[in-house]
């Protein structure tokens, strides 16, 4: 669980991306820095295009700035290649997509034991029986994506993120997709995780009601912060 004293977990530093396109350069984030403190919640606020998705994946090694740095656990990821930036994700990250990103080849249940086999945990199987459950899957086990309904397998990609208990959770509009009644649930299985786990949530969202949950938001527009707003002491 969260140490009392805080540390940080994250932090963003004078972040920017730019990318090329036919039209010229375009900047997608411009001079962000932040940092969060490790148990906390924080809410990426932002109407889309405003570069929450972007900010999202550089923060979890997805993708790499233009300029600045995101610190991870203490770890530079400007000092990684894209396979040590991979291991580093391996060891401390979750992440969940809004399109869910299941293997549609596999089961629920292989879709939830694979990182702990990548990981070489022990009891794969059993760990993945247990978190299917604990987020009320016990009788979908061996049902592929397709005979999934949209909560359920956003339910399945929460089980396959925690799997290995990251430190930190990242999250990318992780209700867009679903009804607003599925959708709350969703959260509370997120929240409910996160508090039992101790694990840092980080999550991309249009959503104010969403983002108000959380102990802290950032406001992003057209790329760059505008705020930065403590809501909750969390600890």
């Amino acid at each position: 669980m969260m140490n009392k004293v805080a540390k940080t977990f994250v932090e963003a530093r004078q972040l920017g991306k730019q990318v090329s396109t036919r039209n010229g350069v375009l900047t997608l984030l411009d001079d962000i820095s932040f940092t969060v403190e490790a148990g906390t919640s924080l809410a990426i606020l932002g109407a889309s295009g405003s570069g929450k998705t972007t900010l999202l994946g550089l923060l979890a090694g997805l993708d790499t700035p233009t300029q600045g740095a995101v610190i991870l656990d203490g770890n530079n990821l400007n000092d990684f290649d894209e396979d040590g930036r991979a291991a580093l994700r391996a060891e401390s990250v979750g992440f969940v997509f809004q399109n869910f990103q299941l293997l549609f080849g596999l089961t629920a249940l292989e879709n939830v034991m694979l990182p702990l086999e990548l990981a070489q945990a022990p009891h794969p199987r059993k760990t993945a029986e247990e978190l299917l459950a604990r987020v009320g899957l016990e009788e979908r086990f061996h049902h592929y994506p397709n005979q999934l309904s949209g909560g359920e397998q956003q339910r399945c990609a929460i089980a396959r993120a925690f799997s290995t208990k990251p430190r930190c959770l990242f999250a990318d509009e992780p209700t867009g997709n679903l009804d607003s009644k599925t959708g709350r649930r969703i959260i509370e299985l997120l929240f409910e995780l996160n508090s039992e786990l101790g694990t840092t949530l980080i999550m991309a969202t249009h959503d104010v009601k969403l983002s108000e949950l959380c102990s802290e938001q950032l406001n992003l527009e057209a790329g760059r912060l505008l705020t930065q707003d403590r809501l909750k002491e969390e600890g």
